[in-house]
Formats: C-alpha cells, sequence, structure tokens
C-alpha cells in the first residue's frame, strides 16, 4: 500500500505534522508506516500515542538506520476476543502437572498407584487449589490493574512443569506501552499485594489443617531430603496463628497446603527484585524513574554474592541454594540488559504511591530467605 492509499488506515494530524510519510503497509493485525522523522524515537512516540490511541492503535517507533523511520500500528484491545484456547491449554496442563506432583511428592501417594490410577492424583486437590490459587490471584491482579489503566495485557499463562510444585508459576504479556508512571506502578505493585493477601490466607488454612503423616517406612535414618526453609513471614503467620509450622517429629511434615503458602512467598520475592521487566522492576522505575537501571545493575552483583558465600562460607552445594540464586544472579542480569519498561509520561510519580511502594518491599523482605532450599540427612 503506498502514501497514496491512507485513507483506510488511521493518519491522525499529529502524524503528518512530524513524520513524512512515504508508504504505507497494511499486514492484517498491524500497519506499517514507512517515512522520515523529525523527532527522536522516544518523542516521536510520546507524540502520536494519544492521537493514535484514541483511534484505537497502539504504536511503537523504530530507526532503521537506513534513513527511514518505521512507525507499527497495532489495534488495540479492550477486551478477552474469543476464547483464550492457549492459557485454557495451559491451565489445564498445569492443573494435571501439580495434581500428579501434588500426589506423588506431597501426598506421599504411590507413583505406581497414580499411574495405575490417574483418579488417585485427585487426593491433591488441595495442594492444587493453593498453588494455583496464589499464583492465579498475583497474575490476575496484574490484569485488572492493566485494564483499570487501558493497557493492553493478556490472561494469565500458567506453565506446567515437574518436581518439586508442579509448575514454573503463571506470567501475563503487556502488550501496549504504558501511559505514565502512575499506570506503571500500579499495574507492577498490583500483582505482589494480591498475591500476599492469598498466601496469607491460604498459609492460615494450612497452618489450621495441621501437620500430614507420613507413611511408615518412607522415611528412614540416613535418608537424604529436601529442606524447605521457612521465611520470616511464614514463622509470624504461624506465631499469630498459634500454630506449629515445622515438626520435630520425622513422622509429620507441614501440610502440603502450606507449600503454596510458601510458593507464593518465595515467587513474590522473585518477582520483587528491581531489575527489567520484574514487579520490583516496575516499581522501582516508576519511583525514581531512570535511576532505576543503576540499582538493577547491582542486582545480579548481590545474587552471585549470595551464591558465593553460601558455596565458599557456609559449605552448601550446588544442588542446594547456591544454584538457585546462581541461577537468578544470571536471569536477572538478562533482563537488567533488556532494560525496563518506558512510560510515555514520564512524571513524578505521588508521595501516596511512594510509600506503597516502600511498603511493597519491605513485606517482600518479609519473604526473603538466605537458604531457601538445603539438603538434609535424617
Amino acid at each position: 500500500m503506498s502514501a497514496a492509499d491512507t485513507d483506510s488506515v488511521p493518519t491522525p494530524p499529529e502524524l503528518e505534522e512530524v513524520f513524512h510519510l512515504t508508504q504505507v503497509r497494511d499486514d492484517g493485525d498491524r500497519i506499517v508506516y514507512y517515512g522520515v522523522s523529525e523527532l527522536p524515537e522516544r518523542e516521536l512516540v510520546e507524540r502520536l500515542w494519544e492521537p493514535f490511541r484514541e483511534a484505537g492503535y497502539d504504536v511503537q517507533a523504530a530507526d532503521t538506520g537506513t534513513g527511514r523511520d518505521v512507525i507499527v500500528a497495532r489495534r488495540y484491545s479492550t477486551g478477552v476476543e474469543g476464547v483464550p484456547w492457549v492459557n485454557v491449554a495451559l491451565l489445564v496442563a498445569t492443573v494435571l502437572s501439580t495434581l500428579f506432583v501434588g500426589a506423588v511428592g506431597w501426598y506421599y501417594v504411590p507413583f505406581e498407584t497414580v499411574t495405575a490410577n490417574p483418579l488417585a492424583a485427585l487426593e491433591a486437590w488441595p495442594f492444587t487449589a493453593a498453588v494455583l490459587g496464589v499464583l492465579l490471584t498475583h497474575e490476575l491482579g496484574h490484569y485488572a490493574m492493566g485494564r483499570y489503566h487501558g493497557v493492553d495485557v493478556s490472561l494469565p499463562y500458567v506453565i506446567p512443569f515437574f518436581l518439586p510444585f508442579g509448575t514454573m508459576g503463571a506470567i501475563i504479556r503487556m502488550r501496549s506501552r504504558m501511559p505514565d508512571r502512575r499506570a506503571l506502578f500500579d499495574i507492577g505493585v498490583a500483582g505482589p499485594l494480591a498475591g500476599l493477601v492469598a498466601t496469607v490466607v491460604v498459609t492460615a488454612i494450612g497452618l489450621f489443617l495441621g501437620p500430614m503423616e507420613v507413611p511408615a517406612g518412607t522415611v528412614t535414618e540416613g535418608t537424604r531430603v529436601i529442606v524447605f526453609n521457612n521465611p520470616p513471614l511464614l514463622e509470624l503467620l504461624a506465631t499469630l496463628t498459634g500454630q506449629p509450622a515445622a515438626y520435630t517429629d520425622p513422622g509429620q511434615v507441614a501440610h502440603p497446603v502450606i507449600m503454596g503458602g510458601w510458593i507464593g512467598m518465595f515467587f513474590t520475592l522473585l518477582n520483587l527484585l528491581p531489575v527489567g521487566q520484574l514487579d520490583g522492576g516496575h516499581i522501582l522505575r516508576a519511583i525514581v524513574g531512570e535511576r532505576q537501571e543503576t540499582v538493577a545493575a547491582v542486582v545480579p552483583l548481590v545474587l552471585f554474592g549470595l551464591a558465593g558465600y553460601l558455596h565458599f562460607v557456609r559449605g552448601l552445594g550446588l544442588n542446594e541454594s547456591v544454584g538457585l540464586w546462581g541461577f537468578w544472579g544470571l536471569f536477572a542480569a538478562f533482563i537488567a540488559y533488556r532494560g525496563p519498561a518506558h512510560p510515555i509520561d514520564d512524571s513524578r510519580l505521588d508521595d501516596r504511591r511512594v510509600a506503597l511502594g516502600v511498603v511493597t518491599f519491605a513485606l517482600g523482605l518479609l519473604c526473603f530467605m538466605l537458604v531457601p532450599i538445603e539438603v538434609a540427612t535424617l
């Protein structure tokens, strides 16, 4: 489609003022504008974002390095269009994976029993409900706040996995630019806060359910087991409810539902790392602006430092928390390199939200464990 064929596509006056249009191509799911911009990429998007949004489109700009600039407009989604089959399929797969892992790993149902009779895995439904309840509440917090601010966000994608939990967590996709720091902050903070509320509820329920009895012969002297250490928030909830969070009797372990709370706390901690597109990165970027990238550059070094301390000073193995912090150090370096979100309006955040951000990071610290997992011999 040439520049003469632009009647059927949005061409707001603001576009013609700052962009010398030479060609337009309609690819069906997007419209590509070719030409020469009078403004740098970020300023161009800031200028065109509102008029294109009023026409129902989100815009991105790119400098091709050839003297020819590109603007890409995608129709903005105002809701779920049709059945989100990928989301549904992943949710079903994760329900099955958490049921299977929960039954075998946390409810001590023999592997042979579950494979011979898959319905035996239904015994682990409280574990599945706890884990998915926490994860989905977190992501739906992002989703609801994204829709409130008019940001095009997807429904949650839950990721099935193997041991120890049957899932790797859940994510949502941000398919449009953030309009301002306020939206960036609200969307970033909504997930951790909503997830923590669900985590507290799930943990309290698990504490009142009491211990899980370990079948005789399952654990013998000299058996090596993986220990999931309790974060301060879990210990605090145990104190407030008057229920034990751990048991000295090797024949008793914490109820599997508590693991849903443990997962919620640990995932909250990781998501609040102030790097890149993680929740903590969004929150800190909204609070301090572009200075967030300086903080993000330090985070991988801190995580590598934790791994080194645990290995060389505490003597822990790579298959324990050493490898965990090392992996997250690499991951944090990768997403820090990718950079944070850049809101269209980069005006300063209000003091009330800044205070809420500080409180959210403080709650995240209550979920911190220097040694989340370790291997012990009974």
